[in-house]
């Protein structure tokens, strides 16, 4: 019943934000045929990557006391990657429909790789600057550390909405809702939702963000309300709520920019353990000239409190009554936290994570036009103590380049180099601590292939 509530509440939004678009929109009868505008794009991506260290399931053999330990061996990996989008845009006065087919796969996969719609949506506008969009869309708000669509992966991320919003006058409202359900399964005593393209059954967002006028000040409000199936077999049918309430807020006066955020994270998880995490980020960048960009910046995200450690190498199983573990949610995860990925892409063992404080400075450089040169360094440490080990995870330095080469073609690199130190090595149980190396080369071409008009 409380689903079906949902569903009337989202139909009647629906056809509210209609019956205004209807009103505010002239009768067809009154106007003159409206200009068309159909444009077909290209985006194709290949990326290729190199390895050296890392943790790989093979890097791990088992102890005489069950616990997985290092085998000695060095995992390397050397592969190509390739992504290709279609997208397809029609515009009608106040009239948008997007699809975007998507193939992506490493190259020789089996089975070919992965093809999927990555968006398909439509959108209504009003002359009030009202909006609807209903469909699977790539959402980023803000600086994407929580919903992003985290274009760095191949597969990228999208979701199936329906997105209700204001533009005007310097404010921006929009309301996102999701209801995810597994087409499979028919069950009377409740619906069922289990491996989709996102983790979440329902979802309901508000995003407000205000520009404040003749001040460089934009300030962000973000409020999300996230159902999680529960993975107990006995309450398969129980949806269990998590939280989270934040903001993000951006100043950027003449040489300067300032940005900072902040999030809450409360409920339940998917197992029904209550949820106290939070997280804060800032960061400064200053531009001397318009071909330097040097930055600072510090992130701090809450983790689980007494995570023990075993020298075995697996992460110790305690049973925690609060989980202090800060979720990143659905945000663009590559673009913050290093470049190798170490934390928040690939996770600690167990369900728990001792959280993490991400140190960094960097600049970028370009030299001449179409080139740009970025160098930067990151310091980790856990977030909360180990009984057992030292707080310091290790440095990483990170190389990246990237130039156009024509108008629709651009050629990116760059190398990163992680030292990490024990504690490292025991919570990723990772085969070497030190000497981590990767490397990679991409290229994106983007071409409009059609455009009309009628």
């Amino acid at each position: 019943m409380k689903h079906i509530k949902i569903i009337k509440r989202w139909l009647l939004a629906v056809i509210a934000i209609s019956a205004i678009g209807a009103s505010g929109q002239p009768s067809i009868d009154s106007v003159p045929e409206q200009q068309n505008l159909l444009n077909v794009d290209v985006q194709f991506l290949g990326r290729g990557e190199a390895r050296y260290g890392g943790l790989p399931a093979s890097s791990t053999e088992v102890d005489e006391f069950g616990y997985e330990v290092a085998n000695g061996k060095v995992p390397t990996s050397n592969f190509l990657l390739s992504r290709t989008r279609l997208p397809i845009n029609f515009k009608r006065d106040w009239l948008e429909v997007q699809v975007t087919p998507q193939h992506s796969g490493v190259w020789g996969q089996e089975g070919k790789g992965s093809f999927n719609l990555y968006e398909s949506w439509v959108k209504m506008d009003t002359r009030f600057g009202m909006f609807a969009q209903l469909g699977r869309v790539a959402l980023n708000y803000d600086d994407e550390r929580i919903i992003g669509s985290d274009d760095w992966a191949m597969a990228s991320s999208s979701h199936d909405i329906l997105r209700l919003g204001y533009e005007g006058h310097g404010h921006k409202a929009h309301i996102i809702l999701a209801y995810n359900q597994n087409s499979k399964v028919v069950n009377s005593g409740g619906s069922i939702y289990e491996d989709g393209a996102q983790p979440y059954k329902t979802m309901h967002t508000l995003w407000y963000h205000y520009d404040f006028p003749r001040t460089p000040l934009g300030a962000s409000l973000l409020i999300m309300n996230t159902g999680m199936q529960s993975e107990l077999d006995e309450m398969k049918d129980r949806t269990w709520f998590q939280h989270l309430v934040g903001g993000y807020v951006s100043f950027q006066p003449q040489h300067w920019r300032a940005e900072a955020s902040y999030y809450n994270q409360f409920g339940k998880n998917e197992n029904g353990v209550k949820i106290k995490a939070w997280m804060a980020s800032g960061k400064i960048t200053y531009t001397p000239t318009p071909k330097l960009d040097i930055i600072a910046g510090y992130d701090y995200l809450s983790g689980d409190k007494y995570f023990a450690v075993p020298t075995g190498h697996n992460v110790g199983m305690i049973r925690h009554d609060v989980i202090k573990g800060f979720s990143t949610v659905y945000g663009s995860h590559h673009k913050f936290y290093g470049a190798m990925d170490f934390f928040y892409v690939s996770a600690y063992h167990n369900g728990f994570t001792p959280g993490l404080q991400n140190a960094y400075i960097g600049a970028t450089f370009r030299p001449v036009n179409r080139l740009m040169l970025n160098a930067s360094y990151h310091y980790f440490a856990t977030a909360t103590d180990l009984e057992d080990m030292d707080m310091s995870l290790g440095h990483e330095i990170e190389f990246q380049g990237g130039y156009a080469i024509a108008r629709d073609v651009k050629l990116s690199a760059g190398a990163s180099f992680m030292w990490g130190g024990k504690t490292m090595e025991r919570l990723k149980r990772s085969a070497t601590k030190t000497n981590m190396r990767w490397g990679w080369i991409s290229i994106v071409i983007t071409p409009r292939i059609f455009s009309t008009k009628w």
